[in-house]
């Protein structure tokens, strides 16, 4: 069973296919009212959400489908009660074809994944992954730059809790030529184990603390919130929630063609007085989630329904995400993830696994 826990789930040719079909889907809405007809989505939401959520929503009813949830699954459901992840996941797969699913704790779509019979579509777990915000990020890039190669993109905010982010450099790291500026404060830096892989790969980024220094460099500007909900002291969180505001004096400093992107809820760090501005595209973002998430739970359906197709006529599954390996040469350690964060210190008898010394679930390194 396929599903999309992480970006790079995705190559860079179904990337391509999925904005080939949001954009007919822009052009023909008619030609996809019906196609989801009979099906159901069910989206699980343990943390608030407003546009993943309602975009969720909104794509599989335009698809002609249907919708089942929760008004507030951290407080409706039986997690309450203290049901692991694994129980709730085979009890929806009962009720709907087809899973959404946002969590507080990282690697808890994974878990989802490894016990559905239904495909799981990760909308937000923890502050790991949020391969869908991606889908509409690039969306949006491509409509306002044409490329995705030779761009300087600059990350601005929570860059240690921001799954958006970790997710954009994940998919933007597999075009050529692209420059990182990350803009955040000390406390907020890019997490080690992103930046390790960008030195595997040869990508060039620098860090500053200096928005108005970086902003005439960027083709892109990503901002970000910083995110009360990921401090465990408020204290911390007063300190640093004012970090950046971008206003229209720094917009006066950026290219004319800069695309200014947000993935929302924005609190204080873009002035409303920029919306007006022609390059902020925050809104448009938003909008393109929608069909991004349309084109995605297509794909999904048509690809599972060829690999059980393919299963029956006894051809090997030719689908092999990150998430499905076997524990061959991987280091299975029985001590819990340090990371408290981490959906291995709460869920019923997990294995922790340890790949080249990063947990499989929240990619923290292993305690030496």
């Amino acid at each position: 069973m396929r599903s999309i826990i992480d970006i790079t789930d995705l190559s860079v040719e179904e990337i391509s296919e999925l904005m080939d079909t949001a954009m007919d889907i822009i052009a023909n809405p008619a030609k996809y009212a019906h196609a989801c007809d009979g099906k159901i989505l069910a989206t699980l939401f343990f943390e608030p959400s407003t546009r993943t959520r309602l975009s969720f929503e909104a794509a599989m009813q335009s698809l002609g489908g249907s919708v089942i949830s929760l008004p507030s699954a951290d407080k409706a459901s039986s997690s309450t009660k203290g049901e692991s992840v694994a129980d709730t996941i085979k009890i929806v797969n009962c009720y709907a074809d087809m899973i959404a699913m946002r969590h507080p704790l990282e690697g808890s779509a994974l878990v989802a994944a490894r016990n559905s019979s239904t495909p799981i579509i990760n909308a937000g777990d923890g502050g790991h992954c949020h391969p869908t915000q991606t889908m509409a990020d690039l969306l949006t890039i491509h409509r306002y730059k044409g490329r995705f190669d030779h761009l300087v993109i600059g990350l601005c905010g929570d860059l240690l809790y921001g799954r958006t982010v970790h997710s954009l450099i994940n998919a933007m790291s597999r075009y050529p030529d692209n420059r990182y500026i990350l803009i955040a404060p000390e406390e907020l830096k890019l997490p080690d184990y992103v930046k390790e892989m960008m030195d595997e790969k040869g990508i060039a980024y620098e860090e500053t603390t200096d928005l108005n220094k970086a902003i005439p460099q960027l083709d892109i500007l990503y901002m970000t919130r910083i995110q009360r909900e990921r401090f465990k002291d408020p204290a911390n969180y007063e300190k640093l929630k004012d970090s950046f505001c971008l206003t229209v004096s720094n917009m006066d400093l950026a290219k004319e063609d800069m695309c200014l992107l947000h993935p929302l809820p924005r609190v204080n760090e873009i002035s409303a007085k920029v919306d007006g501005d022609p390059r902020a595209a925050y809104f448009d973002q938003a909008l393109n989630g929608k069909f991004m998430r349309m084109a995605l739970i297509l794909k999904l359906f048509k690809d599972n329904e060829e690999e059980t197709a393919s299963m029956k006529r006894g051809v090997t599954r030719h689908f092999v995400p990150h998430y499905d390996f076997g524990y061959k040469g991987a280091k299975i350690n029985i001590s819990k993830c340090t990371n408290p964060k981490c959906i291995s210190s709460v869920e019923q008898e997990l294995d922790q696994i340890f790949v080249n010394g990063r947990c499989i679930y929240c990619e923290s390194k292993e305690k030496e």
